[in-house]
C-alpha cells in the first residue's frame, strides 16, 4: 500500500465533504474529519504535512468534538479495522493532540451503550 498516496487521498475526500456540507443549517455529525488526517500522516511518520496542517486551519469544524476513546471489552479487528488494540490506543492519543493542537475542545465519549452515548452528546450540545 502507499501510505503517502493514501494520505493524499483522505485529505481530498475529507475536504470534499467538508465542502459539501459547509455550510450546515443544522447541526451534523462526521465520523472523521481533516484533523484525523494529520493524525495518520503523523502516525505513519509522513515526512511532510505542511499542506495538511495548512488545510487543518482553513476548514473549520465546530468545537467541541467528540472523541471514542479504544474500548477494550468491544474492540475487535475485521477487513475494515486492522489495527490492533495497542495501535488504537496509539492513534487515539495522537489523534486527540491532534485536535487540541487544531484548537478544537475535545470531549470523550462515556463508554456506554449507544443510545446512552447519543444522549450524552445530544445534551453536551443542549439539543434535549
Amino acid at each position: 500500500m502507499d501510505r503517502e498516496l493514501y494520505t493524499e487521498l483522505m485529505l481530498r475526500r475529507s475536504i470534499e465533504s467538508f465542502e459539501q456540507h459547509t455550510p450546515a443549517s443544522q447541526p451534523l455529525f462526521a465520523d472523521r474529519g481533516i484533523p484525523d488526517t494529520l493524525c495518520y500522516a503523523r502516525l505513519i511518520a509522513l515526512p511532510e504535512t505542511q499542506h495538511i496542517e495548512d488545510a487543518c486551519r482553513r476548514y473549520r469544524y465546530a468545537s467541541p468534538v467528540f472523541v471514542a476513546p479504544p474500548w477494550p471489552e468491544i474492540y475487535t479487528t475485521d477487513t475494515e479495522r486492522k489495527q490492533d488494540f495497542a495501535e488504537a490506543s496509539r492513534t487515539y492519543e495522537i489523534l486527540v493532540e491532534v485536535y487540541r493542537e487544531c484548537g478544537y475542545e475535545t470531549i470523550e465519549l462515556p463508554r456506554l451503550a449507544p443510545f446512552s452515548r447519543a444522549q450524552f452528546v445530544l445534551k453536551q450540545l443542549q439539543l434535549i
